[in-house]
């Protein structure tokens, strides 16, 4: 009987800790996410909730996720509090939420190729020399580094993921570039117990879940499809640095 009260208890502790959070990247789904979790924090776990798949995850609710920290090379954001820096130009997401001062200020990170020709016409760099990032993420007690970084970001992905070890955090890769599923990072997670989630995320409706379901809808029909392709609009800054085709390949 003690021993289960121990493990209720034990148990009840984990649920209750929170999910302290640094953003890489202060862009359109940053702000999506920093708006959404205080639009939706006092959701109940039974409410169906446009947009989220599950309002308890594991005990956590979506107030349990705390940002501590926010990194970005954007001279508009660097320095700014977090919840200023989320809408400042380029960025273009709908304003749905008024998020209070978060009293984090965003930290010089580093660039390498970050920013891409087109790119480059419009994010101009913060000055000064890149913040200590490992000693931000020990500092704050980071849990979980969600990457937000530009498409075909692949050395800075790389580089980050080095710091996010070194710091012992958790790491989600939010963009194409190959992390999570190579053996070689599983294995560097693995061993220091760490988990790792990738890679790339996809539009609540965009155009790639769209044509998934299409494709799936002719073969459940008794279709052959020969081969099939997809045209991207878009109008925030990834597109810009999807014009170079080699930062696709």
């Amino acid at each position: 009987m003690a021993t289960a009260t121990k493990r209720k208890k034990a148990s009840t502790a984990r649920k209750k800790k929170r999910i302290r959070v640094a953003i890489i990247g202060v862009g359109n789904c940053a702000s999506s996410l920093v708006q959404g979790v205080h639009y939706y924090r006092n959701a109940k776990p039974g409410d169906r909730v446009p947009g989220i798949m599950h309002v308890d995850l594991g005990g956590y609710h979506i107030r349990d996720v705390d940002f501590v920290a926010a990194i970005d090379v954007d001279r508009n954001k660097v320095g700014k509090d977090l919840a200023d820096a989320i809408y400042q130009a380029p960025n273009n997401t709908y304003r749905f939420a008024d998020v209070p001062r978060t009293g984090v200020k965003v930290s010089r990170g580093m660039t390498h190729d970050g920013i891409g020709k087109y790119l480059s016409e419009i994010v101009k760099k913060a000055p000064g020399a890149t913040d200590d990032i490992v000693g931000i993420l020990r500092d704050r007690e980071v849990d979980v580094v969600v990457s937000y970084l530009p498409v075909g970001s692949e050395e800075a992905t790389k580089w980050y993921v080095e710091q996010t070890l070194e710091a012992g955090c958790a790491f989600i890769n939010c963009i194409p570039v190959f992390i999570a599923r190579e053996p070689y990072w599983q294995k560097r997670f693995a061993q220091k117990n760490l988990p790792i989630i990738g890679d790339d995320i996809k539009s609540q409706v965009g155009a790639t879940i769209t044509h998934r379901v299409l494709t799936r809808l002719f073969m459940d029909r008794g279709v052959r499809l020969d081969r099939t392709y997809q045209l991207n609009f878009g109008g925030n800054t990834d597109f810009l640095n999807m014009l170079e085709r080699e930062r696709l390949e």
